[in-house]
């Protein structure tokens, strides 16, 4: 099956060596130790080994050289970790009319200010508007590796958000939260209770209270291609 691009990468390859903090790691690249940034604030245990090999973006200013992008996964794609890159990629399906849920929707704005946070999407469909979170889940599970879960670890942020969307919803507002399953054979969503039990119990109240909740998955090339593997999830909460 041929599955779209969604966005082409100037990709360099490298190694990863370690995490210095939340913010920066070390990669080789070319035979040299260089410092990128690491945009993505869960553990990533899973694929944050020393010596896996992964793919950075160069980057100009700041203390880091390159973006840590993706680490090679699955029959040779990659598994992207960068946030921006997901968001990238998603918004271009959104663009394109690719995302089953949202059909004919638009993003009207971004970084919507609810209350004390920041919502990641305000969308403008044909039966109103949707006020939407997207959460990076790039942590596999399953006897056949199947499952994207979210999250890796506790995350504060995430239950504010939650509750927000719980709260926009009880008020008669169109919610969403949907999770980008970064990488690839994935075919389902769930919560990963053991990194945040408190969120697996908020997705399901945010479920009862009306919240959407999707999924959907993206992969990437080592030519640099990022691909729309799955445009939905079979979501479990």
């Amino acid at each position: 099956m041929t599955r779209p691009v969604l966005l082409t990468l100037n990709l360099v390859p490298c190694r990863f060596i370690e995490r210095l903090n939340r913010f920066v790691a070390l990669v080789k690249v070319n035979g040299e130790t260089r410092k990128a940034l690491v945009t993505n604030t869960g553990r990533l245990e899973e694929f944050m080994i020393s010596g896996r090999k992964a793919f950075c973006v160069p980057k100009e200013g700041g203390k880091t050289d390159f973006v840590l992008v993706a680490f090679e996964d699955r029959n040779g794609k990659g598994a992207v970790i960068d946030t921006r890159t997901q968001a990238r990629a998603f918004e271009r399906a959104v663009e394109l009319g690719l995302v089953p849920w949202l059909s004919g929707c638009s993003i009207k704005r971004k970084e919507v200010k609810v209350g004390s946070s920041r919502l990641d999407y305000l969308f403008e469909c044909p039966d109103g508007e949707v006020y939407a979170e997207m959460k990076s889940a790039v942590l596999r599970s399953g006897d056949g590796r199947e499952y994207a879960m979210y999250p890796d670890c506790p995350s504060v942020r995430g239950r504010k958000h939650i509750r927000e969307l719980i709260e926009l919803s009880k008020v008669g507002k169109r919610t969403m939260i949907f999770f980008i399953g970064a990488m690839p054979g994935v075919k389902r969503f769930r919560p990963y209770e053991k990194g945040d039990p408190e969120i697996a119990r908020l997705l399901r109240e945010a479920r009862k209270s009306g919240v959407g909740i999707h999924a959907l998955s993206i992969s990437l090339l080592p030519d640099g291609r990022v691909l729309l593997e799955r445009p939905e999830l079979e979501v479990e909460v």
